[in-house]
């Protein structure tokens, strides 16, 4: 039986703002629908991920910002960095680990995101 991790949802306190961010980061929007008075489902995917984010009113009791690590993977760390200042996202410097290089960012609720490129820099 396969077992795919399709959506995980975002804690986010201003719907509008992070819809804005992430489609900064590169984020698609693929849903945004109002169910109620009580619920909207903003749904956005990474570039060439089967896995979505979701946020908007009543997805989630998490609270704003305490989601933290959450990983995408690319197959350039270096690309990455560059295309995610050129789109304005504040981004750490790249961290070469013997697991991997990595680029941090947060979301503007300080939701974290790690960007790994899974062979380290240079190997």
């Amino acid at each position: 039986m396969d077992i795919k991790l399709e959506l995980i949802g975002v804690p986010v306190t201003d719907i509008e703002r992070a819809k804005t961010f992430y489609e900064k980061v590169g984020f698609h929007l693929d849903h945004d629908f109002p169910v109620s008075d009580d619920i909207r489902f903003v749904q956005m995917t990474p570039p060439g991920s089967a896995c979505s984010i979701a946020f908007g009113k009543g997805i989630t009791q998490m609270k704003p910002g305490s989601l933290d690590n959450m990983q995408v993977v690319v197959t350039d760390i270096e690309a990455a960095h560059a295309d995610l200042k050129r789109r304005g996202i504040e981004v750490s410097d790249i961290d070469d680990q013997p697991w991997g290089s990595f680029v941090f960012f947060a979301d503007p609720d300080g939701n974290r995101w790690a960007v790994q490129q899974t062979t380290p820099r240079g190997q």
